[in-house]
């Protein structure tokens, strides 16, 4: 099975979808992503992307909600907050590493840095 994205007209995550492999295969039985792609849109319209759990394939499963990013084949999660910075996995960041000291921290965007939760 394969999973695919639909990515709206800013390329936003929509929903993802399941396809059986036969529907993604050419005739040598080979996965090919514009196959499964041509497959969707025809039954059920919109533009489509491939994604994978395992995140092999563009970095993230896709969520809805995902950003897909062609500069960077990848799909990145909604950004949390203002100052945070996207790393070379595609995963949002904190621009201060949190402490490592076993106390539970949440983030403030005021300060721009991990405040200790009581």
């Amino acid at each position: 099975m394969s999973h695919f994205a639909e990515l709206d007209a800013n390329n936003v995550v929509l929903r993802v979808v399941v396809v059986d492999n036969k529907d993604t295969a050419d005739a040598f039985g080979v996965e090919k992503e514009h196959i499964g792609a041509a497959h969707l849109e025809k039954i059920l319209g919109g533009t489509w992307k491939q994604t994978s759990y395992n995140g092999n394939i563009r970095k993230n499963y896709a969520g809805i909600g995902y950003t897909y990013r062609q500069d960077i084949d990848a799909f990145v999660p909604p950004k949390p907050f203002a100052s945070w910075l996207l790393n070379a996995q595609a995963q949002w960041e904190a621009p201060v590493a949190m402490p490592a000291d076993g106390k539970m921290y949440s983030w403030n965007e005021d300060t721009v840095n991990w405040v200790e939760m009581p």
